[in-house]
């Protein structure tokens, strides 16, 4: 029996989208700032269904292995996008776990194309307690939710039934023979189609009075095992495989004396099915290279008796806080935190650049990178089945949960299709020599050659193979496309909205100016300005501080820190209540300074004002904010943004910037950038802009941040910068792993070409078909070119399909 991996689901903490802050002073959190008139947004909890868990329960083991699989929301719903436009018909079965089931998961091999996928899911799913069942052929991975309480034998049992294989019986019995040369391996994996050929080969080159009998020993060799596994097919709930097909057209071609037919039948069916494997292997060779990126072992360094000591560990035995050792060459094993003062790391499996990435104490490096030039040293940060490999794989898996429309429309046509084209035949059959006396054996071969025509692979393979060696090209060009429903949207966008800071800008402003306005010292001010920021993770927080620090300021102690909600933030340094606010919110500003403010703006900075707090006239009840210096910010533009935007202009495409900053500073950038923009938003309000757009043209939003999500998710499309936060990553249809603007252009070109590809297939597998259909009718083609025919069109559609994955 398979393994089904035992693993009860552990809920995780919230997403958190601040750090706790490290100084000594009271903690304080402030997510908006002054500039960003920006709301209050709530957090979104996750937690992470496993291999094998329980749903509806609250239990957690902590002896047990640790998560693996997608994320859920807690109430079980998932958090991947779903848009409005996607009509409730056509969705697909949920990829969330039942409420009260237990959830168990399987690698299956010998898939070729989606078709033996949902022959799989049938079978299964006429399981008794079985409540969902799922296979995701781009990671081989089969998904059912058992009722409680029940074995998952009965499963392992129907996939084995349905004539596909598991992969922990595989390993067994690899583990248990012996090896073999490649010679013996390749001669073991094509013996079927070899054989047969010898034989038709040996029938041909004899007399016909030993060569007849040849070819029927021939046909019934070849016919065995496709015979075999029809049968099973029929038991397991599909009874119009293409394996039925094939067995009624191979016996009728033996009824009626084409033994030589029957056999060339068999032979093309099987090189067909050996070629629609090898073209599925190739798509989904990169999902197979991800899984390959982690290795299986680590070194741990742990601290005993006689000092430091290294072991070599299962790679899923590390958790968040062991310090691991990485050899020059070897690839990280976890999402981990860099020890030593400096390391080279290559990721260019993870986001497409070759250059090595320099990294310095402290920095988070991702699963699967590869230490370039020295033995270093790492703090393991990630949970076993959740780094960054991982949580790409799942979001893969959770892709093919997400169909294209037109492969849905396909997929309900396939269902229809044979049955109709076996009735077709059976009427052909039995019509004219009923109705007009014709020849039963010539009407019988007619109907059995377009019972060959009858086999939907080339249709059904058409839209999943383009979809899926798109995929694969998007994710080693260092974009993720979550599935073909967001393919084909992406495909159709008119429109690109951008987020300002983090998206358009590096989302590191750094402070240009600081003016006194009341001839106090700079450095002093700029001191108070910095020990009320202390603590927050802020952009615009973060650069007053590193200002203050880099001139070497001590920064006090502040108390009573208070995050000011679309206003800025106060806190109290010896007794003296300060604030810096956006100037907005200070209701009577001089004219002097509004004007230095408007300056500023006009450059495409952000201002702030420090203001003191102080008692007007004796009341404590009325206090008067008095500005005491400006503090002017600037986020520096992308480097690549220009080109990145000129691309998409080149496209068709029309850009706009929708931002919390103030006008003048939106303004600024958006004409150095040659794009349109809408500024001092909050959440809502970008999701109004989108609403706006979204009547008259198809809307993509790109952004990083939290406050970006309801915007991405009402757009038709949501993409997200790789460097932004969990909310915006799972909210978004597609992913920027390497954080590069320029993949924007690259991911459309593609998506586009993809479109066309899948049409191209479409029109390659129903030209073939009609064509032979009329040919097979009138009697000019038989039943090999029938089913040369098929695996032809198959061929053709494969074969385009993968021209995607060079496609840059």
């Amino acid at each position: 029996m398979s393994k089904s991996c035992c693993n009860h689901q552990h809920p995780t903490p919230p997403i958190k989208g601040i750090k706790q802050a490290t100084s000594n002073q009271t903690q304080h959190r402030h997510d908006s700032h002054c500039c960003d008139n920006a709301a209050p947004v709530s957090r979104c909890a996750s937690q992470v269904p496993h291999d094998h868990q329980d749903q509806g329960t609250s239990e957690s083991l902590a002896d047990e292995d640790p998560p693996r699989g997608h994320r859920h929301s807690q109430d079980g719903g998932s958090l991947h996008s779903s848009h409005d436009h996607q009509d409730a018909a056509d969705a697909e079965p949920s990829i969330a776990p039942e409420q009260g089931s237990r959830r168990h998961s399987w690698q299956v091999l010998g898939m070729d194309c989606p078709s033996c996928a949902r022959k799989i899911e049938t079978a299964v799913s006429r399981v008794a307690g079985v409540q969902q069942a799922r296979v995701l052929f781009a990671t081989e991975k089969l998904v059912v939710d058992l009722a409680p309480g029940l074995s998952p034998d009965p499963i392992t049992a129907a996939v084995l039934t349905a004539g596909f294989r598991l992969k922990g019986e595989a390993q067994n019995k690899t583990a248990n023979s012996k090896p073999r040369s490649p010679w013996l391996t390749l001669l073991v994996k094509y013996w079927q189609p070899l054989s047969l050929a010898v034989l038709m080969g040996v029938a041909a080159l004899l007399p016909s009075s030993i060569g007849q009998p040849l070819f029927i020993l021939a046909t019934l060799w070849g016919l065995w095992p496709v015979a075999r596994k029809a049968w099973a097919l029929i038991r397991s709930g599909s009874p119009f495989a293409i394996e039925t097909l094939m067995t009624v057209a191979a016996l009728g071609a033996l009824f009626l004396g084409e033994t030589a037919e029957a056999a060339m039948v068999l032979l093309l069916f099987m090189l067909g099915e050996h070629l629609e494997a090898y073209a599925a292997g190739r798509a989904r060779a990169g999902v197979t290279a991800l899984m390959a990126l982690v290795p299986d072992q680590a070194v741990r360094i742990r601290n005993g008796a006689q000092g430091e000591e290294r072991e070599e560990v299962a790679a899923a035995e590390l958790r968040p806080g062991d310090i691991i050792e990485i050899a020059p060459g070897a690839r990280l094993p976890a999402d981990a935190r860099l020890l030593d003062a400096l390391g080279a790391f290559d990721e260019s499996a993870l986001t497409g650049e070759s250059i090595p990435v320099e990294r310095r104490q402290g920095d988070k490096v991702p699963a699967g990178s590869l230490a370039a030039d020295r033995v270093l040293r790492l703090e393991v940060v990630s949970e076993p089945g959740n780094n960054a490999i991982d949580r790409i794989l799942h979001l893969i898996e959770e892709a093919e949960t997400q169909r294209a429309p037109i492969e849905r429309f396909i997929d309900r046509f396939s269902r229809w299709y044979t049955p109709a084209m076996m009735l077709v035949a059976l009427l052909v059959v039995i019509v004219p020599p009923l109705a007009f006396g014709q020849s039963w054996d010539e009407w019988i071969y007619r109907g059995l050659a377009l019972l060959l025509i009858g086999c939907p692979c080339a249709l059904v393979i058409s839209t999943p193979a383009a979809v899926t060696s798109a995929l694969a090209a998007a994710t080693r060009q260092g974009a993720l496309i979550k599935g073909g429903a967001a393919l084909e949207r992406l495909a159709h966008v008119d429109t690109i909205a951008f987020d300002k800071t983090g998206t358009l800008t590096l989302g590191k402003p750094q402070l240009t100016d600081f003016i006194s306005l009341n001839r106090q010292p700079e450095a002093e001010l700029l001191a108070l300005a910095a020990a009320i920021e202390q603590g927050s993770h802020h952009p615009l927080a973060r650069a007053v501080v590193a200002a203050a620090k880099k001139q070497g300021l001590t920064l006090a102690v502040a108390q009573d820190l208070r995050a000011l909600p679309g206003m800025g933030v106060e806190g109290r340094i010896d007794g003296a209540l300060w604030q810096l606010l956006a100037p907005s919110r200070i209701p009577h500003l001089g004219e002097a300074i509004h004007q230095q403010v408007t300056r500023l703006e006009e450059q495409g900075k952000t201002v702030v004002i420090l203001c003191s707090l102080l008692n007007h006239a004796g009341n404590e009840a009325i206090t008067q904010a008095t500005p005491m210096a400006l503090l002017a910010l600037r986020d520096q533009i992308r480097p690549e943004a220009a080109a990145a935007l000129q691309e998409l202009r080149a496209l068709g495409l029309q850009s706009i910037m929708l931002t919390g900053d103030n006008p003048r500073a939106a303004e600024a950038i958006a004409t150095e950038l040659g794009m349109g923009w809408r500024a001092s938003l909050l959440p809502e309000g970008k999701v109004e802009e989108i609403a706006k757009l979204a009547k008259q043209q198809k809307v993509a939003m790109i952004g990083d941040g939290i406050n970006d999500a309801p915007a991405m998710k009402r757009a038709s499309i949501g993409i997200a910068m790789g460097g932004g936060t969990d909310v915006a990553l799972e909210t978004a249809d597609a992913a920027l792993t390497h954080n590069q603007l320029g993949g924007i252009a690259a991911m459309i070109r593609l998506s586009r070409a993809a479109l066309a590809n899948i049409h191209q297939n479409i029109a390659l597998a129903l030209g073939l078909k009609a064509i032979f259909l009329v040919t097979s009718l009138l009697g000019i083609t038989g039943l090999w070119i029938a089913v040369l025919a098929d695996t032809g069109a198959t061929a053709l559609v494969t074969a385009n399909a993968l021209r995607l994955l060079r496609k840059r």
